[in-house]
């Protein structure tokens, strides 16, 4: 029955994502924003909050109902770090596959560039960051809540960033346009802001739900098989948390929309990479264990390797595997 609810979760995500993808495609084209805004501010805002919620509940609901800190702030921890390394590896990779067949290993992966090397750059910046902090001895309180405070602010001047490059953007062809009609249309209802606006909180109520439903049953799952409260946290809910975002980005690169599908990603990247971390920074121990230290390498790399690759004139779809086989050596050490 365990899996068979998370097969049923699984499809809720599936339709979720495509209610919520198509809304914020005719969002996006309604305001007149880029693709770089609607996929690296909206779509991964939207799609973040369920891996949002997870740390923060493991950090004040499980401490206060169980009264064991040390589990709540591991699995709080393993939250936080689990999905940018989740994000920088495997879901890469995933769009890389989903386009292999039809584009072959050599292939382009063409997303807006000026875009994607900024987020990339704000990831790595504030991941560094929250590297820092792990050596960084709690009785220098004053230290890493400043740390903390220059992660949140470091978010605020990449979303303004991001907004004020949207109309040059724009201007140069990177609107962004929906291809398929709203779904609340084809039921008779208008295409109007308001019907936009319910489509995309249906899709996102979906997407939360889905997620919720399918970390309780992961959690169910990963008790009967003996994981602890760190690896759990680290390895399996990231991947429910990030399905949104997986599939979000699979159905945008398969329909040619590679800078949507990639500012998904690596929005969600600067997001979870700032904000969430500076709140770990602030309320669990923060320390340098290996597994979290080991984590941070992995997802750093990963993301450094993107970096270079668009330094060196573009991405090819192998670039993209290549991130994959970061995370399976992430797996590799930390379950040996």
């Amino acid at each position: 029955m365990v899996f068979l609810q998370l097969l049923l979760m699984l499809l809720l995500i599936l339709v979720a994502a495509e209610v919520f993808t198509n809304a914020l495609e005719h969002l996006g084209e309604r305001l007149g924003i880029s693709e770089g805004v609607t996929g690296s501010i909206f779509a991964a805002v939207g799609t973040a909050l369920p891996e949002t919620l997870v740390p923060l509940l493991a950090i004040f609901s499980y401490t206060s109902s169980t009264g064991d800190s040390h589990a709540g702030h591991d699995i709080g921890v393993g939250a936080i770090l689990g999905a940018p390394l989740m994000l920088a590896t495997l879901s890469i990779s995933l769009m890389a596959f989903s386009v292999l067949k039809r584009r072959g290993a050599h292939g382009h992966i063409r997303p807006e560039r000026t875009g994607l090397i900024r987020d990339l750059n704000f990831f790595i910046l504030a991941f560094i960051f929250a590297t820092i902090a792990m050596f960084i001895p709690h009785t220098e309180a004053l230290v890493r809540y400043g740390i903390s405070i220059l992660m949140i602010l470091t978010y605020f001047v990449y979303v303004l960033m991001t907004i004020k490059a949207s109309k040059g953007l724009v201007e140069e062809g990177h609107a962004t346009e929906a291809e398929d009609i709203m779904m609340l249309s084809r039921l008779g209802l208008p295409t109007n802001m308001a019907t936009i606006v319910l489509q995309l909180l249906i899709g996102l109520g979906l997407l939360i739900a889905g997620a919720k439903g399918f970390i309780n049953e992961v959690e169910t799952a990963a008790a009967i098989l003996g994981v602890s409260a760190l690896l759990l946290s680290l390895l399996i809910i990231p991947i429910a948390t990030e399905l949104p975002e997986k599939v979000n980005s699979i159905l945008w690169i398969r329909k040619g929309k590679d800078t949507l599908a990639f500012g998904n990603i690596t929005g969600a990247m600067v997001f979870q990479g700032t904000l969430l971390p500076a709140i770990g920074i602030m309320l669990t121990d923060w320390a340098p264990r290996q597994e979290v230290a080991l984590g941070i390498l992995i997802t750093l790399l990963a993301a450094i390797w993107v970096r270079y690759r668009i330094a060196k004139g573009g991405l090819l779809v192998w670039h993209l595997l290549v991130n994959g086989l970061f995370y399976l050596a992430y797996l590799a050490i930390v379950l040996s």
